[in-house]
């Protein structure tokens, strides 16, 4: 009960010490503030009171409210993740928050929130509710109900325990958070806290009606005119320079901050991760919803040998954050988790022709080249040697994306590959390829390749293998799916796209 009025104050917070401050401090703003925060009290302890949800053989309903009610009613077969989180406080008072999702759409939204659940019960409840959805087919029709049950009271007695069948896979060891300062992400943390306290500050003054009046604007002016203005520039600078020194210990500070204390474990059937230092969050993703698993790095990680590795889940949609398995860390560390806990690729990846090579050069040089040319004959010279520094740079950036285009089949699964500031190999079970979709573009046809889209029902949908030899892209497709595909290779010959529900071009 007592989160929620720490929740709503921390929204509140601002308006009321503008109120405090703008009022003086008299009664009245301190009377008014006071009526404030105990409405806040009321309303949390009303809203947690009045909370009730019931499992039952098809559904979980959750009710709430005293005088507007609110029901939902989620059916188990619908249900495609609980997590569980906590922050410092809930920790503090043994609670816990419960969110259920359900499919929504393209992918998974959370459709059921409850707050100030016993950790133990929130614990017992997302096992209880991933063990139905599991078994929902087969169980008896006259299963009982499980009787309502609040936030803060104990499960009911058919919310059995699961079964202690847990293997620890993963825990971070402390030496991986300095994989941070390989994140351009998290190397930014100092310039957006700034920009954080910049926006905080401005909304401050912005309440406060705070007016810079005319004759403290020419006393600027003048200081400025004096010399100020080498003062300030100095000052800029060496803010500047302080956040650069500053940007590997912000970016390992907010990594773990993220990521403390994160581990991958199997229970029962399936992968269980928990992270975070203030806010602990526990995602559960079943063994039979995950149909593959994708290993990404950035430039500054290859060179390090350090790779992320995701699940690609069906019913989660390419939701970054609960679809992680590992963080960054060592290649050949991540290879024995996945060796572990998924199944590994054991297949090598077919080169794309020199034709796609020629294509990655031009995407990458070519809008600059002909941005330089055009300021070129404009004249504006400084902008003309930038632009074609810039296509320079190109060069290198068009090799390694060409060096990285690859695909594969090692009998069991597909593996495709592609990106250079963001290069991800998918790796996706034979079982979960539901059609296959050849792209042409005009040049494309005329060098004779194509982009492959893989539609799988998980992750992002589609996986492309971006400019593939056309004929050997279709020869693919047919040894992966040979069932699939042959109907149309026998109608139009397979030196012509497939083109149908499941193939086409």
């Amino acid at each position: 009960m007592v989160t929620a009025p720490v929740r709503y104050l921390r929204s509140f917070v601002v308006p009321i010490v503008v109120a405090l401050v703008a009022g003086g401090f008299d009664p009245w703003a301190l009377g008014s503030s006071a009526a404030a925060v105990l409405s806040m009290l009321v309303v949390a302890f009303v809203n947690w009171r009045t909370v009730r949800y019931q499992v039952g053989a098809e559904r979980l309903e959750i009710r709430r409210g005293l005088i507007g009610r609110s029901r939902r009613t989620i059916p188990l077969e619908r249900i495609r993740g609980v997590d569980v989180t906590s922050t410092l406080l809930h920790r503090a008072l043994g609670l816990a928050v419960v969110r259920v999702e359900a499919a929504a759409g393209g992918g998974a939204a959370e459709e059921g929130r409850l707050d100030a659940v016993a950790a133990a019960e929130a614990e017992r409840l997302r096992r209880v509710l991933l063990h139905r959805r599991a078994v929902l087919g087969g169980a008896p029709a006259a299963e009982a109900a499980a009787p309502e049950a609040d936030p803060g009271e104990r499960p009911a007695a058919d919310l059995p325990e699961a079964a202690a069948d847990e293997v620890e896979y993963f825990r971070m060891p402390r030496a991986w958070y300095l994989y941070a300062m390989l994140s351009l992400g998290y190397l930014l943390t100092p310039f957006a806290a700034l920009a954080a306290l910049v926006g905080f500050v401005a909304q401050v003054l912005s309440d406060l009606d705070f007016d810079v009046d005319s004759e403290a604007a020419t006393g600027a002016a003048e200081w400025l005119r004096d010399g100020g203005t080498s003062l300030l520039v100095t000052l800029l600078v060496g803010t500047l320079l302080l956040l650069v020194l500053l940007m590997p210990v912000f970016a390992v500070v907010s990594y773990s901050v993220n990521h403390w204390g994160f581990t991958l474990r199997r229970r029962d059937s399936a992968l269980v991760t928990e992270r975070g230092l203030f806010t602990r969050r526990s995602v559960t993703l079943e063994h039979r919803r995950i149909r593959g698993h994708a290993l990404r790095d950035s430039p500054l990680e290859r060179w390090r040998g350090a790779v992320r590795l995701r699940a690609i889940v069906t019913g989660l949609g390419d939701a970054a954050a609960a679809a992680t398995l590992l963080p960054t860390g060592p290649r050949e560390r991540v290879g024995e988790i996945v060796e572990r806990a998924l199944t590994p690729y054991r297949g090598g990846l077919v080169r794309h022709p020199p034709a796609a090579r020629t294509r990655r050069l031009f995407r990458a040089v070519g809008p600059f080249a002909a941005a330089a040319a055009a300021a070129l004959a404009a004249e504006v010279y400084w902008l003309a040697a930038l632009l074609a520094a810039a296509a320079l740079l190109g060069v290198p950036l068009g090799l390694d994306r060409y060096r990285a285009l690859g695909h594969g089949y090692d009998g069991h699964q597909v593996s495709v590959r592609s990106g250079s500031l963001r290069r991800e190999q998918a790796v996706l079970l034979r079982d979960a390829v539901i059609g296959w979709t050849w792209r042409q573009t005009l040049f494309q046809r005329r060098a004779g390749l194509a982009t492959l889209q893989i539609a799988v029902g998980a992750g992002g949908g589609t996986y492309d293998a971006v400019d593939a030899d056309f004929d050997e892209s279709v020869a693919f497709a047919a040894g992966v799916t040979p069932a699939v595909l042959r109907p149309f290779l026998a109608g139009a010959g397979e030196d012509t796209a497939p083109d149908g529900p499941a193939a086409s071009g």
